[in-house]
């Protein structure tokens, strides 16, 4: 699917076919076989005369089980069965093409497609037995439709260019809570049927459903935390009644929370990413709650994406920045006013630090490195999401906005931007030319064209970005960790009264991990020994993002009296994710060597790397 400007509809046969106006969904969660199953109702207008195939996304995974049409107003009232066939597309799904008969061939005439169909463990859908639940005492499914996944959970338009409003209805048995990204939703205890409703056009990676046991305590007039009952309390405890708090500071910034409501539902640790900013319902991993700066800044981040991807999107994945980028900026806006400067700079230099490793691994001239990537027929977009589509994106951003001269018409620029083009998906072209229409004076000096800056070298030159904000204002935060990392780079073992006057035990998190990351690109260290002396205990007791990283330096430097800690991190933190995969296959995760306790941990150093460079392969 090719997107353009406000583009609303897949482009097929060489042109415009369809108008999507509306996706229903009835479904039938069976827990005891983990599969869903029901129909999809398809509200379509045939966009020019004589089309007679319609292809939607589908999956190996998904069977159909048949499919009719029916043309309100066209003299025949009953459903007409339809022919079609599923095709191979590539390895992430399939193509179902169908059959359309002369009525709903007609422009400008709506007609109904009926899918009906079961869905059993594709890539968007994931059935956790009980024991692999938090509480531990019910099983509990989630989806998760980003980038192109959800066609898996219904036959669709699986692209961001096209968007509709959609309703669910959902039977569950006894005791199951479900939720959806939707905006109004109703429960009839008598049928256990939930219904849901979002009035909104969202694309279809942004249908998102969970169901298990999940208990709710609202956190402000707009917003309540989900979570399995033994979560609730810390999820509550943790976000407080910050989630209205910063809802407030966006709008200020970028003009109507559009979207109603604002619930956070916290997930086991199975679930596959940190974050999903899904409208009205963000998913977040539960792991999250042990650091309250990372759950700051997630929870602040999925909020940014109600004006900066959800509402405003991508019409391509090729542009993917166009969410991520903006979204970032967005984030770290709300963080300023929220937090003040320091804060925020000192956020920004530790991810800016993450990017230019990744440019080290790769080379300046990764073609992974361009905000427009050009993906090739059949390769996953999932793939190709990384720190350049989040932090070169927020640089091009930044750009423009010191352009301006004035953050704050910057932030004007932002809200006039949301209004003309919300609830639509538009490619980079649609921003650069709005910005330069809403500054005609940036117009009229060619900033476009500006020497080393130009915007399409921006857009399609690898690279590291060419322009980066002046995070000086972090300079109190980020001073002390630099001058800490250059005591023990030093070929003599460091003085330890001069270590001892930095108190690691008053340090952010982010000050924390932003001084490990740069130990760990120097490791292993001449002094690595006295290093473990110095801070092994207070690492231990640290949440997951400054373990993860200790751990990491405990095995590059040969920290031997550390490792039963590696094991015990393994343990708590992958046992979960690896016994899914296990139980899928039918066999058993074990733990029984050091060996593969230690090889885990090596292989996250290298897994970016090796990520990144498939990413190259699949573009090149």
């Amino acid at each position: 699917v090719a997107g353009s400007a406000r583009c609303e509809e897949p482009l097929q046969d060489g042109g415009a076919s369809f108008q999507l106006r509306h996706v229903h969904l009835d479904l039938r969660l069976n827990f005891a076989v983990k599969e869903m199953s029901g129909w999809l109702v398809l509200d379509l207008l045939a966009a020019r005369p004589g089309v007679q195939t319609l292809v939607l996304d589908s999956h190996p995974s998904l069977l159909i089980h048949s499919i009719d049409c029916k043309v309100p107003g066209s003299g025949q009232d009953a459903p007409v069965s339809l022919t079609y066939r599923v095709d191979p597309f590539t390895d992430y799904g399939s193509s179902l093409n169908i059959s359309l008969p002369a009525a709903a061939a007609k422009p400008n005439r709506m007609f109904q497609i009926t899918v009906r169909y079961t869905t059993t463990d594709g890539p968007a859908i994931w059935w956790l037995d009980s024991e692999l639940t938090c509480s531990q005492s019910r099983p509990l499914v989630f989806t998760q439709g980003h980038s192109v996944c959800n066609r898996s959970f219904f036959p669709c338009f699986d692209t961001p260019a096209v968007k509709s409003t959609y309703t669910a209805t959902v039977r569950v048995p006894d005791g199951v809570t479900v939720l959806m990204s939707a905006s109004r939703s109703s429960y009839s205890k008598q049928d256990r049927v939930f219904q849901f409703s979002m009035e909104f056009p969202v694309p279809s990676y942004l249908v998102a459903l969970v169901a298990g046991e999940l208990q709710h305590v609202d956190v402000g007039p707009r917003s309540r935390v989900w979570a399995e009952p033994c979560l609730l309390s810390c999820a509550v405890n943790k976000l407080g009644g910050s989630v209205e708090r910063w809802l407030g500071v966006a709008e200020d910034l970028f003009g109507p929370y559009l979207w109603g409501r604002c619930d956070i539902v916290f997930l086991p640790p199975s679930f596959p990413i940190v974050a999903m900013e899904n409208p009205c319902l963000t998913f977040i991993i539960a792991s999250i709650l042990e650091s309250r700066e990372f759950l700051l800044i997630d929870v602040i981040h999925e909020i940014a994406h109600g004006w900066f991807g959800n509402a405003v999107t991508n019409a391509t994945w090729e542009e993917m920045w166009l969410s991520e980028g903006l979204a970032t900026y967005a984030q770290r806006r709300i963080t300023t006013e929220a937090y003040g400067e320091a804060f925020t700079c000192l956020e920004t230099v530790f991810r800016l630090d993450a990017l230019h490793r990744q440019l080290r691994l790769l080379g300046d001239n990764n073609p992974v490195s361009k905000l427009q990537v050009k993906i090739e027929p059949g390769v996953n977009p999932s793939t190709l999401m990384n720190l350049f589509t989040y932090e070169k994106g927020f640089c091009f951003v930044s750009y423009l906005s010191q352009l301006c001269g004035d953050i704050k018409r910057f932030d004007s620029f932002l809200r006039a931007y949301i209004s003309e083009f919300k609830f639509s998906s538009v490619v980079a072209q649609d921003l650069i030319d709005y910005f330069l229409g809403y500054f005609p004076e940036l117009k009229d000096s060619a900033v476009a064209q500006r020497e080393g800056l130009e915007f399409d070298r921006w857009l399609n030159g690898a690279g590291p970005p060419l322009y980066e904000p002046d995070l000086s204002a972090g300079g109190a935060l980020t001073r002390p960790v630099q001058e800490l990392c250059e005591l023990w780079a030093g070929s003599d073992p460091p003085d330890p009264q001069a270590v001892a006057t930095f108190d690691l035990s008053t340090w952010s998190t982010f000050q924390t991990v932003l001084f490990l990351d740069r130990m760990l690109d120097q490791s292993p260290l001449a002094h690595g020994t006295h290093l473990s002396s110095c801070y092994s205990a207070l690492f231990d007791g640290l949440n997951a993002e400054v373990q993860i990283r200790w751990l990491q330096m405990v095995v590059r430097n040969s920290f031997y009296p550390d490792l039963p800690r590696v094991r015990a991190f393994l343990h708590k933190h992958v046992r979960p994710k690896q016994e899914t995969v296990a139980l899928h296959r039918g066999n058993t995760a074990t733990f029984n060597t050091r060996l593969v306790i230690i090889h885990t941990i090596q292989c996250s150093l290298v897994l970016q790397q090796i990520t990144l460079q498939k990413q190259q392969i699949l573009i090149s």
